[in-house]
């Protein structure tokens, strides 16, 4: 019966990503919002990858790029067999889909129009919200002791700007761009690479790995970037299977917001079913 609940979720990068396959694998009716160009590295754990391919399968859960007038009749009248991919940046759907579930997931560290009224469960994740203000509950996204707790009252940690460590290696493993341009790269997620092999570049700035690994995020080919755009990360651990499975963290942060989501309903105060 869970279908008949419609949980909306804004972004489809690969946290996102984790919070929908866990919605969707419980049975709720899901719906992703995305940019029309989506900005996620980790591509092969991304959902958001619909909105330029077509379609993603991520661990059997597949989602299709969709149009609002195609899906919109379908919603929450039976179980959906896929999750839409709505481009949407604004959340203009939002107020004809009516969802019971909205979720923030894009992880900004910001709050871009967010409002605790977009639907009668408002769920973000990370800082830059507070719960009971702009949401009812925010989940912690920061690696560590309370990484997936649901935050009732108050905010998340506040973002520390440093990436999370893998095998003691953060800055150096993360690609970022210094220059505004066009990403170039004949390098594919999946990818060995050793330290010193160039990734890619924009405007013939050549980014180069720091680190031994595996190319687990990358930007496609001709991406337009902006300053500071995150490009890429190289994972140490040289596994390329970790590139196509969802990370601890992910499915952490998604087990996180289903339980806020059965908490509500469990509760009363999602009286929907």
């Amino acid at each position: 019966m869970f279908y008949k609940i419609k949980c909306v979720i804004k972004g489809g990068g690969d946290l996102a990503s984790g919070v929908a396959y866990s919605m969707f694998k419980a049975g709720f009716t899901v719906v992703i919002l995305e940019i029309p160009e989506p900005t996620a590295v980790r591509r092969t754990v991304a959902f958001s990858t619909a909105v330029t391919d077509g379609f993603i399968d991520i661990e059997g859960v597949t989602a299709r790029k969709s149009e609002i007038n195609e899906i919109l009749p379908s919603l929450g009248s039976g179980p959906l067999n896929y999750i839409p991919v709505v481009v949407d940046p604004q959340s203009l759907s939002l107020a004809r889909i009516r969802p019971h579930v909205f979720i923030d997931a894009i992880v900004n560290k910001k709050n871009y129009g967010t409002k605790i009224t977009d639907a009668p469960l408002v769920i973000a994740l990370g800082p830059g919200f507070t719960a009971g203000a702009d949401c009812h509950a925010v989940i912690e996204t920061n690696r560590g002791h309370g990484l997936g707790r649901i935050i009732t009252s108050g905010s998340a940690e506040a973002n520390t700007g440093r990436p999370g460590g893998v095998m003691g290696h953060t800055f150096d493993r993360v690609l970022r761009n210094k220059k505004e341009g066009i990403f170039k790269t004949d390098h594919k997620i999946g990818d060995y690479v050793k330290k010193g092999d160039i990734i890619g570049s924009v405007n013939n700035y050549a980014f180069k790995a720091r680190i031994d690994g595996v190319i687990r995020g990358l930007l496609p080919d001709n991406f337009k970037v902006k300053y500071y755009t995150k490009i890429g990360d190289i994972d140490p651990r040289n596994d390329n299977a970790f590139c196509y499975s969802i990370s601890d963290k992910s499915r952490a942060i998604g087990r996180a917001a289903l339980e806020a989501v059965l908490i509500n309903i469990n509760e009363g105060r999602l009286d929907i079913l």
